[in-house]
C-alpha cells in the first residue's frame, strides 16, 4: 500500500510539470522557477528504490532541457518583428568568415569571463577548476532561462554543492551578478549623461543616494533575521583580493559584450560616432537590465528599449531588432545548447 502510494505521489508530481509545458506566459515560466531545486530533493524526500529514482531524476532533467529548447524555438519562430527572409539576405551580404569567428570570440570571452568570475568567488566554499566552473555556469544558464531574471541560475549553482552549502552559494552568486548589475548601472548613467538625457541622469544618481542613505539608517533593522547590516558583514568577510578579481572580471566581461553589440552595429553598417554608438549600448543595457523579464525575452525586451534609443539616431528598427536577437542568440541560446549536457549529465549531491 505504501509503496503504491509513493508511485501516485511521484507520478502526479510528474504529470504536473508535464502540464507546464503545455502552458504559456508568466503561469508557465512560474512554475518551473523550482523545478530545478525540486530535482535535487526529490529522490530524498520519496523513498523510491535506485533505479525509480535514477528513471525520474533523468526524466526532470529531460523536461528542463526540451523547455529550455521549446521557450527558444517559440520565441523565434513566433517573433513578428523578424524578417527572416531578409535578415539571410543580409547575412549573405555581410557575413564572412573572419566577422563570424570575431562575433563567436567575443561570446565565448564573455561567457568565459563570468566562468572565471564564478571560479573566483567560489573559493570561497572549494576551489574548483575553469571545467568545473564551467559545468556549474552552463547548466546553471540552462535551468534559469525560463524563470524571472535568471533566478533559476540560483538554485541550478546550488545543486552542485551540499546542502549545507546553500545559503553560501546564492549568496556567492548575489555577489556574482550583483556587481555586473552596478557596472551596468554606472556605465548607464555615464552613457545617458553623454546622450543628452541629463534628466535621467540626474535622477538615477538622486535615486541612488537616497538608497545609500536609506540603507544607512535602516542598516540594524531586521527582517526574518536578515538585515543590510548583515549583509555588509557577510561581503566583508570575504578577502579583498576576490573582490578586487570579480570587480576586474566584471568589467572585462562588460566591455566584451557592449563591444560585441558595437561589432554587429559596425557589420550592418551603422555609422556613427564611437562616443555616440557605445553610449547607446550602455543605456539599453541599464534600462532592459533594471526591467523584470526572462531569460528568453531578454532580446526583446533589450530590442524595445534599443529601438527607443537608436531610432533617435536614425537607425532602422529592423537592424536594430536583428542585432538585438543575434546578441541574444550568440551570448543565450549557444551557452544553453552547451549547458544542456551538463543538465542531463548532472548528478545530484548525496547527503
Amino acid at each position: 500500500m505504501f509503496s503504491f502510494l509513493q508511485k501516485f505521489i511521484a507520478f502526479k508530481i510528474i504529470n504536473k510539470i508535464y502540464k507546464t509545458l503545455k502552458l504559456q506566459c508568466v503561469l508557465t515560466y512560474l512554475r518551473f522557477l523550482d523545478l530545478f531545486s525540486f530535482m535535487h530533493y526529490f529522490a530524498i524526500m520519496i523513498s523510491l528504490s535506485n533505479n525509480q529514482k535514477k528513471t525520474t531524476i533523468f526524466f526532470i532533467k529531460l523536461l528542463i532541457v526540451i523547455g529550455a529548447f521549446y521557450f527558444i524555438y517559440n520565441r523565434l519562430a513566433n517573433d513578428k518583428t523578424l524578417n527572416w527572409g531578409k535578415f539571410g539576405q543580409l547575412v549573405e551580404e555581410k557575413a564572412t568568415f573572419i566577422s563570424i569567428f570575431i562575433l563567436l570570440l567575443f561570446s565565448v570571452a564573455n561567457r568565459y569571463f563570468e566562468i572565471l568570475k564564478w571560479q573566483n568567488l567560489v573559493k570561497v566554499i572549494n576551489p574548483i577548476s575553469i571545467g568545473e566552473s564551467s559545468k556549474q555556469v552552463l547548466g546553471a544558464l540552462t535551468a534559469g532561462i525560463f524563470t524571472p531574471n535568471g533566478l533559476g541560475e540560483y538554485a541550478g549553482k546550488a545543486l552542485f554543492f551540499s546542502k549545507s552549502e546553500t545559503k553560501k552559494v546564492i549568496f556567492l552568486n548575489l555577489v556574482c551578478n550583483g556587481i555586473q548589475m552596478i557596472l551596468s548601472v554606472v556605465f548607464g548613467t555615464i552613457g545617458l549623461f553623454i546622450l543628452g538625457y541629463w534628466k535621467w541622469s540626474f535622477a538615477i544618481i538622486g535615486l541612488a543616494i537616497f538608497l545609500i542613505l536609506f540603507s544607512f539608517f535602516t542598516k540594524k533593522i531586521k527582517i526574518k533575521d536578515y538585515s543590510i547590516e548583515k549583509l555588509i558583514q557577510k561581503i566583508n568577510e570575504i578577502p579583498k583580493a576576490i573582490h578586487r578579481k570579480n570587480i576586474g572580471l566584471a568589467i572585462c566581461r562588460y566591455l566584451v559584450f557592449s563591444h560585441q553589440y558595437y561589432f554587429l552595429f559596425l557589420l550592418f553598417g551603422v555609422d556613427l560616432p564611437y562616443i555616440t554608438l557605445i553610449s547607446s549600448i550602455a543605456a539599453v543595457y541599464f534600462l532592459a537590465s533594471s526591467l523584470p523579464s526572462f531569460q528568453f525575452l531578454d532580446f526583446a525586451i533589450k530590442g524595445s528599449v534599443a529601438i527607443f534609443f537608436f531610432g533617435k539616431l536614425g537607425v532602422s528598427d529592423w537592424i536594430v531588432v536583428f542585432i538585438s536577437t543575434l546578441m541574444w542568440f550568440l551570448n543565450v541560446v549557444l551557452p544553453v545548447i552547451i549547458g544542456s549536457y551538463f543538465v542531463l549529465t548532472f548528478k545530484t549531491k548525496k547527503t
